[in-house]
């Protein structure tokens, strides 16, 4: 009797201690509600100028869950629908993605195919200068505005195409953006599926053009995550499921509450678990492409090719709030069938890429693939043939940063030829050679790190007040390092020709063409076409030999 009424007594002062600390827990939190409340009113009442309590509100809150993670945000009303759109895909628009290019004008960077835009005639680079005969020229946020609204309606734009001016009308629809934009053969034998994002019906997209590439003789298959920034969790299963059987575990979350941890298996039976598969990846595939990623290569199903992902192990769940506002808050995290947590162990440090920086090797822990190959967590997922990015010279980065390849275009008198697939862009002499002149009447800046170093060295000296005695030693260096455009353009022809035929096949064939453009420089795709072309070698790399 004594001892049960002493283990009675026990379980009674722990429950009770359970809850002090949950009191004390309510009365900090009420504490500090109250402080911060009694500290805004006195702000408001004494501060010098007016102030605004949204836009005051607003800097609190983003600091708050700021200081949580990247992933926990919150949305006003106003912002409601492009988290709508963000989701699902889906907007009221005409089809077409914007941009300020040239000194700021808007311009039609790429009408999305079979959509509004595309139908109505507006082509990559066109200009929009009048929306409803409201002047939008240069006034990126108004034109972007008017050109999303109700379903059906019309609009009336003046667009500028050359030194033509073209009355275009254009019709408001529901624009569903496709998760897969691109799938095509790269060459007789594999087959490529770009996917962009998680979206709902993702799985279908990819269940659909796997089996439209197998029936055009794909014999091995490239999934293209790069740049895919996630999505819908669910989405991520099924389309592992395309390629893993019946109840396999694909990930695993766990969270503070019991409710948030569950283990998600596949549901269906695969459509294929034999065809060899390459999962390209990079520094911006993160979320559900890592999901997908990680699943591949815990079950051994499939090479990694490119770079190191992004590093996003957490789950995130939308909450409603008062007033229409809404919350994504960070519930979980989220593990591969190993056991590895991918996220990165720093929120903070990364590279200017937005890649994972080095992870000290006491920070990671090792887990095994089911054919016993070593994996690690702590920061992304690591590609089994690791490719470096294309590395661009100074001169072509002025370029692009000039938008001289897209202004060089857009004012360019001759007609582009007339093709039937983007592989079969050339560059002519000719047209690279227009182009060097026309560049060289163009205001290009671009400098190299010695000579940005060079220019702070001066910097240095001139407010330290020693610069007279170096002067003519810096002058001299700087003389024998200073930009030739024409020489330094031509000492980069291959990235130039690259950029311009990247160019072309963006006007001519859209996404799709510029994709299709990228192949045959493509390292990602140059190496695993390598992989799968070597079946000893493809087969080699999955059992860890």
């Amino acid at each position: 009797m004594k001892r049960i009424l002493l283990c009675l007594l026990l379980v009674l002062i722990v429950v009770s201690a359970a809850s002090i600390r949950q009191n004390d827990k309510y009365f900090e939190i009420l504490k500090n509600l109250d402080i911060f409340a009694t500290m805004y009113k006195e702000v408001n009442a004494n501060y010098v100028d007016d102030l605004n309590p949204n836009t005051i509100m607003r800097t609190g809150i983003d600091a708050m869950l700021e200081s949580l993670d990247p992933y926990t945000v919150y949305y006003s009303e106003d912002q409601i629908e492009d988290v709508r759109t963000e989701n699902t895909g889906q907007y009221g628009g005409i089809g077409a993605t914007l941009g300020e290019r040239l000194n700021g004008g808007v311009y039609v960077l790429m009408p999305d195919k079979g959509f509004a835009a595309d139908k109505a005639g507006l082509k990559r680079g066109d200009e929009i200068v009048e929306v409803n005969g409201i002047n939008v020229k240069n006034d990126y946020d108004k034109a972007a505005e008017y050109l999303r609204g109700q379903v059906s309606s019309k609009l009336n734009l003046k667009i500028k195409r050359g030194d033509q001016t073209l009355d275009i009308e254009v019709g408001l629809e529901k624009i569903e953006l496709p998760n897969v934009p691109y799938f095509g053969m790269v060459n007789e034998e594999v087959g490529l599926i770009k996917l962009t994002g998680f979206r709902p019906n993702a799985s279908r997209e990819v269940r659909s053009a796997l089996r439209d590439l197998k029936k055009e003789g794909a014999t091995s298959i490239m999934l293209d995550l790069r740049g895919n920034g996630g999505g819908l969790l669910n989405e991520a299963v099924n389309i592992s499921n395309l390629f893993i059987d019946k109840d396999e575990l694909v990930v695993t979350t766990k969270g503070k509450l019991e409710e948030m941890n569950a283990s998600y298996k596949t549901l269906n039976a695969a459509t294929d678990v034999e065809i060899p598969v390459a999962v390209l990846i990079n520094s911006t595939s993160a979320s559900a492409s890592e999901i997908v990623a990680g699943v591949m290569q815990d079950y051994d199903r499939g090479i990694l090719v490119g770079q190191k992902s992004y590093g996003k192990g957490l789950v995130q769940r939308t909450m409603p709030l008062s007033y229409n506002s809404q919350m994504k808050v960070t519930i979980a995290k989220y593990y591969t069938p190993s056991g590895r947590c991918i996220q990165a162990i720093d929120y903070s440090t990364r590279n200017e890429d937005g890649s994972v920086g080095k992870i000290a090797d006491s920070l990671k822990t090792a887990f095994k693939t089911n054919n016993g190959r070593l994996v690690f967590d702590g920061g992304g997922v690591d590609p089994d043939f690791t490719t470096e990015t294309r590395a661009f010279s100074p001169v072509t980065l002025g370029l692009l940063q000039s938008d001289a390849f897209f202004g060089f275009y857009n004012q360019l008198k001759s007609p582009l030829p007339q093709l039937t697939s983007a592989r079969e862009i050339g560059i002519s002499g000719e047209l690279y050679n227009q182009f060097v002149t026309w560049v060289q009447a163009q205001t290009i800046d671009y400098s190299s790190k010695l000579q940005r170093e060079l220019a702070a060295l001066k910097d240095l000296a001139r407010e330290s007040g020693q610069l007279a005695q170096i002067e003519s030693q810096i002058n001299s260096i700087e003389n024998k390092i200073a930009n030739d455009l024409v020489a330094d353009i031509s000492a980069a022809k291959d990235e130039v020709e690259f950029l311009l035929k990247e160019e072309m096949a963006a006007r001519l064939f859209l996404d799709a063409g510029r994709l299709e453009a990228s192949f045959d420089s493509d390292v990602d795709i140059e190496k695993a076409i390598s992989v799968l072309s070597n079946q000893s070698q493809y087969s080699a790399t999955l059992a860890g030999q």
